[in-house]
């Protein structure tokens, strides 16, 4: 029986793979912002007739663009789990805007790095129990190596949507270098060959919305077939910091400057829980 843990496990593919996991008869803990949709995720199984699902599928209610959240969330799966075999990294929600949570930071920027920094530090140790761990990043690949602006991490002075998204992506690709030096890691980033049916949780314009509405039933796929090439990756894992689109591995972008950036990164992180 494996340990699987997966932010934004309530919709979507994040949700699809909690189901596959929880069916093969694995311990699962979702973290997400939606009780009543976990709650549905496991009425389902049960009414499928998987077995013990009480016992094996677990909760944390969290936004994980906050950071306090991040850190308790950590906290709390040290404390349930002594190993984790599987952290899959899926939770989404997309802001076209820059938006300043409560703390004070840009939620983007939070959401899509700093919580997955967070995770991948945190729970380092957890990971490290396991025989043959994986990360699985669910942030698309294949951005420039200059993509952030070391000086501006949250946009403050210059924010467009496309700017804050391959920061993002540029960011998750770095922090693979940090958690594979673990050599028993494999760190995967990962994103669908072609567009997903979710519910598509965001605040956006009217054009994203009704393109994603429009298009997302006639060309896209259901996340039950879009999650198979991760399912297989994570079965066999590849070693090491790899990068796919569906079931095609792709190029990851490395620059002479890697490991620097990874520490600005981390210097980054460490300012944002100084300012708390």
């Amino acid at each position: 029986m494996k340990t699987v843990v997966i932010t934004g496990g309530t919709d979507g593919m994040g949700a699809a793979l909690a189901r596959h996991y929880l069916r093969q008869g694995n311990q699962v803990t979702v973290v997400g912002r939606s009780r009543a949709k976990f709650d549905a995720l496991v009425t389902a199984l049960t009414a499928e007739g998987v077995p013990s699902i009480a016992e094996r599928a677990h909760f944390i209610g969290a936004d994980l663009s906050l950071v306090a959240d991040s850190e308790a969330v950590v906290q709390q799966l040290k404390k349930r789990h002594e190993r984790i075999d599987v952290l899959i990294l899926a939770a989404s929600f997309i802001r076209q805007k820059r938006h300043l949570t409560d703390e004070g930071h840009e939620a983007s920027w939070v959401l899509f790095f700093i919580s997955k920094y967070l995770f991948v530090t945190g729970l380092a140790d957890r990971l490290a129990a396991s025989t043959r761990p994986v990360i699985l990043n669910t942030s698309v690949p294949g951005t420039k190596v200059n993509a952030i602006d070391f000086d501006d991490v949250e946009s403050i002075e210059a924010f467009t949507f496309a700017r804050s998204n391959a920061r993002q992506r540029r960011a998750n690709e770095l922090l693979g270098i940090l958690a594979t030096r673990n050599p028993k890691v494999s760190y995967l980033t990962w994103g669908p060959s072609r567009l997903v049916r979710t519910s598509f949780a965001g605040d956006v314009g009217p054009v994203m919305k009704y393109a994603s509405t429009l298009l997302g039933p006639l060309i896209g796929q259901e996340p039950d077939k879009a999650v198979q090439p991760l399912i297989a990756l994570i079965a066999d894992p590849p070693g090491g910091r790899t990068a796919y689109r569906g079931s095609k591995r792709v190029r990851l972008n490395e620059g002479p400057d890697d490991n620097h950036d990874l520490d600005r990164l981390a210097a980054s992180v460490g300012n944002v829980n100084a300012d708390k």
